[in-house]
């Protein structure tokens, strides 16, 4: 599901949304960097500024999410949306997925915009990236049948550890990914939600998380101590920077 096989022809006319988002990504951090554009008027024009978002520059809600702070953080967001992209744009078609996309860009930002003090710059797609994975998990808690048990665990796991990871790295506006996270699921959830599939879910992800446990607890206490150890230095690493 999330192994790219089709050559880049294949690749456009499938999944032409993931192509134009992917393609207005490269256009602006081009425009950032070529010495022929006013590369510091893209920042000061585009990037989520909440002071003047304040004063009525309103576009800023959906323009940070398409520009970056530079090739390694416009390249690593654009392979995100090469890996996870492209099936929910098969399931749920051009039109739906690019509301899911924008919607959940949005919401991260408004998000930022009332948590965050007015002189917080952001820019990035990370909180729609992360809608997509709230969408995702909005399937496997209401439809369960459009993903396998293996596909629902992978992007489970990815999940969590993207969070994870949310609360390590530097430089990251922790709003936008938890609320863009948050604002794909809901998006997911309202067509389908009723009570019954939600307490199932609820029940599964127990169920999933008891026999994790109980795999943990067979683990050989070394290995145990050892990554131990590594979450220890990375929190000591996260408060150390803050």
């Amino acid at each position: 599901m999330f192994t790219r096989t089709e050559n880049l022809r294949e690749f456009l006319r499938f999944y032409p949304i993931v192509s134009f988002i992917i393609a207005i990504h490269i256009l602006l951090y081009l425009f950032t960097i070529l010495p022929f554009f006013p590369n510091q008027w893209f920042y000061e024009t585009f990037s989520g500024v909440n002071l003047y978002i304040m004063e009525g520059e309103l576009w800023r809600l959906i323009t940070p999410t398409f520009l970056h702070s530079g090739f390694s953080h416009m390249l690593f967001n654009s392979f995100a949306l090469v890996l996870f992209g492209p099936a929910l744009e098969r399931m749920l078609g051009a039109a739906r997925f690019l509301f899911v996309y924008l919607a959940s860009g949005i919401i991260a930002n408004v998000a930022t915009l009332l948590l965050e003090p007015l002189t917080f710059i952001h820019v990035g797609s990370s909180g729609a990236i992360f809608g997509l994975f709230g969408y995702y998990i909005s399937i496997i808690i209401f439809q369960k049948s459009w993903l396998s048990r293996e596909t629902s665990q992978i992007i489970l796991t990815i999940c969590a550890i993207s969070l994870i990871m949310t609360f390590l790295q530097p430089n990251i506006n922790i709003t936008a990914h938890l609320f863009g996270l948050l604002g794909g699921l809901l998006l997911g959830s309202i067509p389908y939600f009723n009570k019954k599939d939600w307490n199932d879910s609820i029940l599964e992800a127990g169920n999933w998380a008891g026999r994790s446990r109980q795999r943990f607890l067979n683990q050989s206490p070394l290995r145990v101590i050892f990554w131990g150890i590594v979450i220890l230095f990375s929190l000591i690493g996260f408060w150390a920077q803050r």
